[in-house]
C-alpha cells in the first residue's frame, strides 16, 4: 500500500475532491452527534451521490442512473428529501 503524504492535497486528487464535496453538501450543515449518526448520514449520502446527484464529467448524469426513461411532457415531479430536507431528490411521480 502506497501512502498518501501529510500536507499534500494534490497527491490524492480523486480522494480529496470527495472529501471536499461530502463537507460541502453534507457534513457542514448538519450537527453529528456520534459515529453511528455519522455512518447513517455518510450512507444516505453515498447513495444520493452515485444514484442521483448529476455528475459535470458524465454530462449531469449520476454514476448509478435510475433505469426509467420518462416523457416528460407528461410527467409529474415528486420531491423526496433526503438526510431530513438537507438535499432533496426530484423524480416522476407515479
Amino acid at each position: 500500500m502506497l501512502r498518501t503524504p501529510p500536507q499534500a492535497p494534490r497527491v490524492n486528487a480523486v480522494a480529496e475532491r470527495w472529501v471536499g464535496t461530502v463537507r460541502r453538501e453534507c457534513t457542514d450543515r448538519i450537527l453529528i452527534a456520534g459515529e453511528r449518526h455519522l455512518t447513517n448520514v455518510l450512507t444516505g449520502y453515498t447513495a444520493h451521490y452515485n444514484g442521483h446527484r448529476p455528475h459535470r464529467t458524465l454530462d449531469q448524469r449520476p454514476p448509478n442512473p435510475p433505469p426509467q426513461i420518462v416523457d416528460l411532457n407528461t410527467a409529474r415531479v415528486r420531491r423526496r428529501p433526503i438526510l431530513g430536507g438537507l438535499i432533496n431528490e426530484y423524480s416522476q411521480a407515479a
